[in-house]
Parts: C-alpha cells; structure tokens; sequence
C-alpha cells in the first residue's frame, strides 16, 4: 500500500450538453453494437482547461458520475476557439443517457440536455456503463 492511494483524484463539477452527430448516426445505422459505434458515442468533448484541472491528456479515459449513474468515457479536447470551462459535450447515446435523470417535473419528458455530473480520471482502460453493483455501496 503506498501513500498515493489515500490522495483523492481531482474532481471537476461540469454541465453536459448532449448533441447528435452526422458520424455517429452513420456508424448507429451500420450497426449500433459495433465498435465504430462506440469510439464515435462514447466520449465527452472539454475545454483544455478543464482537462488540466482533473490532469488528462487527450484521449484518457475519465469517469463520469451523478445520483444517476456512473459511466466510463474518453475525454477529448475541444476544437472550440471559444472557452466553454464547466460545460462539456457529449453524443447522445447510451453512454450519456446512463447519467439523464428520471425526474421530468411533470412533463414526462427527460431533460437530456442539461446534464450535471462530476467528472474525474480513471486508471480504467475500458469504456464501459458501470453497473450499480460495482458502485452503489462507494458513495
């Protein structure tokens, strides 16, 4: 056991705006079990600044979690020439409706685009959904 293991990661509270995506749809209609299908789904766009808070490089993997869900995606730096610190951008898909909320303030509608989670790194090297048995005792 060394000393690293009793110092938390970084965390980083963050605003998911969820968007559709050409590529994406195109590799869902081919077949939305397939790879390509997750490597174009599976990732969530930060700003470099917010990239720098929690310590990751383009393409590490981070975890995602809210009251919700907790989920495993790559990180992207954004292309954007505008800051956007806080608020991060993810396909919709599986990965980013793991975290939507149940509650639709009586609209029976879930709000999708306004996404409040946590974000942090992780030494996982899978992208995956974790299941509430794997974490539902931690918090």
């Amino acid at each position: 056991m060394g000393f690293g293991q009793f110092i938390s990661k970084p965390e980083l509270d963050i605003l998911i705006v969820t968007h559709r995506d050409i590529f994406q749809n195109s590799a869902y209609e081919h077949s939305r079990f397939s790879a390509e299908y997750a490597d174009q789904s599976a990732i969530i766009i930060l700003t470099a600044s917010d990239m720098k808070k929690i310590g990751i490089k383009d393409n590490d993997r981070v975890l995602l979690k809210n009251k919700w869900g907790k989920v495993i995606v790559r990180a992207v730096e954004s292309k954007e020439e505008e800051e956007h610190a806080g608020i991060a951008y993810m396909l919709n898909s599986p990965w980013s409706n793991v975290l939507v909320s149940p509650e639709t303030n009586g609209t029976g509608v879930p709000s999708f685009k306004r996404i409040k989670a946590t974000i942090s790194s992780t030494e996982e090297k899978d992208v995956e959904v974790l299941p509430v048995s794997k974490w539902e005792n931690q918090d």
